[in-house]
């Protein structure tokens, strides 16, 4: 899989936390339990620059739940006191659920869905035939969107739709990005999109593109690198996986 420089999410979470643990270290807080408001609120005063997406209760009686953009939770005690970060595990009948994977699921799911099809690349096999779909983002010099790429015509055999979001790793404006928005601003994109991930140099084309929207949705659901798959359900997969592997995944029997 290959890396993003930029928005590692749980990398960034170090640096958030280190200020964060020295004010509360000094900053007395209040001892009653806090409300959802109040924690956001908190928060924002400890440590402006991170960006809260969600406050609510959490499943553990009296704490509260922040999700911070990018798929990253924070867990604050009821006394506003302390925070830790990271998944919450319930203990059940057929063993542990990851609760956190599940929402981030659910918040992911919801973020793919907000995006109309008529602005992805897809490739799909005929209608009759669809069993599942998988959203994809990446980028066209990426060496394993390329390998994914090369699985495309037996992922439509299998009855499977790969449908392409933008991600330039490098950011907007830089890297790939150019090529990116000629891929999408060609008369044919799949075809463009095709020859770009086999390595042809794409002529220079510009038009309204949702290329940088993707990539800020990209950012949004949490990608460090590409190719990243979301299935249906919002579950993530980072890096490649063979048609066989990914149809498995969607549970698609690649021997039917």
């Amino acid at each position: 899989m290959d890396k993003t420089p930029s928005h590692r999410m749980f990398a960034r979470m170090g640096g958030w936390l280190r200020p964060l643990a020295l004010v509360t270290a000094v900053c007395p807080l209040v001892a009653w339990a806090v409300t959802p408001e109040e924690a956001e609120q908190l928060l924002k005063d400890l440590s402006p620059g991170i960006e809260i997406k969600s406050v609510t209760p959490s499943e553990v009686p009296g704490f509260v739940l922040l999700e911070i953009t990018g798929g990253a939770f924070l867990h604050m005690t009821p006394d506003g006191k302390h925070f830790f970060a990271g998944d919450l595990y319930r203990v059940g009948p057929d063993g542990l659920t990851n609760v956190m994977e599940d929402k981030r699921n659910l918040a992911r799911k919801s973020l793919i869905d907000s995006v109309d099809e008529s602005e992805m690349l897809v490739f799909a096999p005929p209608s009759k035939s669809l069993k599942a779909t998988v959203t994809v983002f990446t980028d066209v010099d990426c060496g394993y969107c390329q390998k994914l790429h090369r699985e495309v015509p037996k992922l439509n055999a299998l009855g499977i739709a790969v449908r392409y979001l933008a991600y330039p790793r490098n950011g907007i404006g830089k890297g790939s990005y150019g090529q990116m928005v000629s891929a999408w601003c060609a008369d044919d994109p799949t075809s463009a999109l095709t020859r770009a991930k086999r390595g042809q140099k794409l002529k220079v084309l510009n038009c309204s593109n949702p290329v940088a929207s993707h990539y800020d949705l990209g950012v949004q659901v949490g990608i460090t690198g590409t190719p990243t798959m979301i299935l249906p359900d919002g579950k993530m997969i980072p890096g490649f996986l063979p048609a066989e592997r990914l149809a498995a995944e969607l549970g698609v029997d690649a021997q039917g």
